[in-house]
């Protein structure tokens, strides 16, 4: 996210005011002696005075262009040094004194605070900073202490915080990939209870209706009379209208939200995008030819892979998964392995769920006279493995064969 240009023109007022502020603290503590200044200033130290605030107010560009600021104020101390020493020219009133400006505090701190993609370069141009504030080269201990001192300070805390700003996008991070996840996961569960609710007005609404459809026709072959065959077969029309118009209905109810409309193999992609898109690196692994698996081995499939990726993202945050199908005319194997998990599961998102899901995943597959297996594995992972018959007789397998017949 960009600043805008009120935030530009804030920060670039805040830093004037602290370049301002510096110089003139740098200025008179020049003048009081408590530097370089000397007891008898002539033009020369007058116009080391005017540099002096001239550097000192390159803080006001200390966000846009750190390492120019060190290299300002580092000359103008190394140029100080050495007009002093071994120059002659400027005699301090107090030689034990730093020479450096306060600035330079504040302008140490910048380059790893600001030039974050340039530190190596910004650690060379600190340490030479550094070389130039204590004055190897005319040693005392004190001054090499205090110089130190003050080209050590910003840099540690630009150290600070740089990693406290990382710390908190992380979390905002974290905390937006969970609401993805919490997102996903209560349309996962409209969806589901879409199907759910579909499924009981198929095998209760579709069964009366079809014996009264039933009856209706029995009643038209057996009625002694035209009125009663005529409102016998009315009756019957009815009710297959009723039974096509309920049909229609429950496939609105089964369609997923994102146009998912029948569950198959050919969905695996998506799940796992899905996956990929909340933070879980997944890859997909297929061997053989997809449509080797019948639509109810697909459903099935579609479900298992569904209910072991949301249990990752619930119980394995920060592991990587890895999804294995292998197709072949004899069945139809899926395993989803996922890598131990890098942190703590957050119990909020954990504890969603009825805890049944493994559960009725075996009863579905057992259903197709397939086995399940799921379980920790000797790495520390988790791995659910589902192996399904390649083709399962259905009702719609028989339906071509039967108006083909009829």
């Amino acid at each position: 996210m960009t600043d805008g240009p009120w935030h530009c023109r804030h920060r670039l007022a805040v830093d004037v005011i602290v370049a301002a502020a510096f110089v003139l603290v740098d200025t008179g503590l020049t003048l009081v002696g408590a530097t370089w200044w000397p007891e008898h200033p002539g033009t020369l130290a007058w116009a080391m005075l005017g540099a002096q605030a001239l550097a000192g107010a390159s803080l006001a560009v200390r966000r846009i262009a750190p390492l120019a600021v060190i290299g300002v104020l580092g000359a103008f101390t190394l140029v100080v040094s050495l007009l002093i020493s071994p120059a002659g020219v400027l005699t301090p009133a107090h030689p034990g004194n730093v020479w450096a400006p306060l600035s330079t505090t504040v302008a140490a701190y910048g380059p790893l605070f600001y030039q974050r993609n340039r530190r190596r370069t910004a650690y060379l141009a600190l340490a030479a900073f550094t070389l130039v504030v204590m004055r190897p080269w005319d040693p005392s201990a004190t001054n090499m202490t205090i110089g130190l001192l003050r080209t050590a300070v910003g840099p540690l805390l630009a150290l600070y915080f740089d990693a406290r700003r990382r710390l908190v996008r992380a979390l905002v991070e974290r905390a937006e990939r969970a609401e993805r996840e919490r997102h996903l996961l209560a349309e996962q569960a409209r969806a589901e209870e879409r199907a759910r609710l579909a499924g009981e007005m198929h095998d209760v609404v579709t069964h009366r209706v079809s014996l009264m459809v039933l009856q209706a026709g029995a009643l038209g072959v057996t009625a002694p009379d035209e009125p009663t065959r005529q409102a016998a077969e009315e009756l019957r029309t009815a009710g297959c209208q009723a039974l096509e118009e309920l049909r229609d209905l429950v496939g609105i109810l089964r369609t997923a939200p994102e146009g998912d409309r029948t569950p198959s193999v050919a969905g695996f992609a998506g799940l796992v995008a899905e996956s990929v898109a909340v933070g879980i690196p997944t890859e997909l692994i297929e061997e053989g030819d997809p449509a080797l698996a019948s639509p109810v081995v697909g459903r099935t499939a579609y479900r298992v892979l569904r209910e072991a990726l949301t249990n990752v993202r619930k119980h394995a945050p920060g592991a990587r998964v890895r999804v294995r199908v292998a197709y072949d005319n004899a069945q139809v194997r899926l395993t989803v392995h996922n890598t131990p998990p890098t942190g703590s599961p957050r119990s909020a998102l954990a504890g969603t769920g009825s805890g049944l899901g493994i559960a009725q995943l075996r009863q579905r597959i057992e259903l197709v006279h397939g086995t399940l297996r799921a379980g920790p594995c000797s790495d520390g992972g988790f791995s659910v493995e589902a192996t399904l018959p390649a083709f399962v007789p259905t009702a719609e397998s028989f339906a071509p064969a039967a108006e083909s017949a009829g």
